[in-house]
């Protein structure tokens, strides 16, 4: 299973950019020959993947059950384009996604934000494309909340306290809450306040309204799209800290996925039409309406320089 290994940042986020990425490396089984920071496709035609059923799995931050419906007209389209059947893979973990990805039993997938260097250090993982608004704007922010009548009511009131993240993979849920609340706050983990990981989002998100955790830190589209639903009432929870934005999820392929089928999955992302759909019912809440090309060199620069600031590495076993 991926390993992370972990340090604390040593500096604040707002310096992150001038922090060199050239620690991010890839496993030794793939190769980068272009330099993008990504699998390059194998040049052994003999390596590629050509299955009947195409599998898709959605970032396991929500229970998946609600999102088999969601995707299933996407999926439908998905289906059309590439000529085979696509199958909803409702993952239940991060190492779940990453796993039956590196074992090629998953072909495409969203990555959480957080998961992205990992997915792409260790499972071959291709991002290419990122949900985002009308105007091309996107990202989320991460908010760190708590209940009312908690007593917590700025940072520093965490002290003593528990703080729920969602799992290590996570960028909203562990990763920049943690850089940021030691680099600027001077709160540090296991000295200042104690953790608890929730395993998701919505389970942090819900287990404050419920005044199971003291307070946690979260991504805000999670959150928006609960409201949304009501799952949960913004009434029950109080944000204490909101972040800059960073990017959403990741959609990709496995890296060893039949060329021309990473083609036709890549065009059928970017020709579905989201007006009337379940997808645009369920995003069109945070003010995602489409798909639109990114590349993990560039969009994942933030984040991968949050991994470098705290000291993050990667061991694909």
């Amino acid at each position: 299973m991926p390993a992370m290994t972990r340090l604390f940042a040593t500096a604040a986020l707002s310096a992150l950019i001038a922090l060199p990425a050239g620690a991010f490396q890839l496993d030794p089984r793939f190769t980068d020959a272009d330099g993008d920071l990504i699998a390059d496709i194998p040049e052994d035609e003999s390596a590629w993947l050509d299955p009947a059923t195409l599998v898709f799995a959605y970032t396991p931050v929500e229970d998946p059950a609600v999102y088999v419906d969601v995707w299933q007209e996407f999926l439908d389209h998905l289906s059309e384009a590439t000529g085979k059947p696509v199958q909803f893979f409702p993952v239940q973990s991060n190492a779940a996604q990453l796993e039956a990805m590196r074992a090629g039993r998953l072909h495409i997938a969203a990555i959480n934000t957080g998961g992205n260097p990992i997915a792409v250090a260790c499972a071959g993982f291709r991002p290419f494309a990122m949900m985002a608004a009308e105007d091309g704007s996107f990202g989320y922010e991460m908010e760190i909340i708590t209940h009312p009548g908690s007593g917590i009511e700025e940072l520093a009131d965490l002290r003593g306290r528990t703080l729920a993240f969602t799992s290590e993979t996570s960028n909203s849920g562990f990763k920049a809450p943690q850089a940021l609340l030691e680099a600027e706050f001077d709160l540090v983990l296991d000295r200042d306040f104690s953790a608890a990981f929730s395993g998701g989002h919505d389970n942090s998100i819900l287990g404050v309204a419920n005044a199971d955790y003291d307070a946690a830190a979260i991504a805000n589209s999670v959150l928006t799209r609960m409201v949304a639903r009501g799952v949960v009432s913004r009434d029950d929870l109080v944000t204490i800290y909101t972040s800059d934005t960073f990017p959403t999820s990741g959609y990709g392929t496995v890296h060893n996925l039949h060329p021309d089928l990473q083609d036709a999955i890549r065009e059928a992302f970017f020709s579905f039409d989201w007006e009337g759909t379940a997808l645009q019912a369920e995003f069109g809440a945070q003010g995602e309406t489409q798909f639109i090309p990114i590349t993990f060199e560039e969009h994942w620069s933030v984040i991968r320089q949050i991994d470098a600031a705290m000291g993050v590495t990667y061991t694909c076993n």
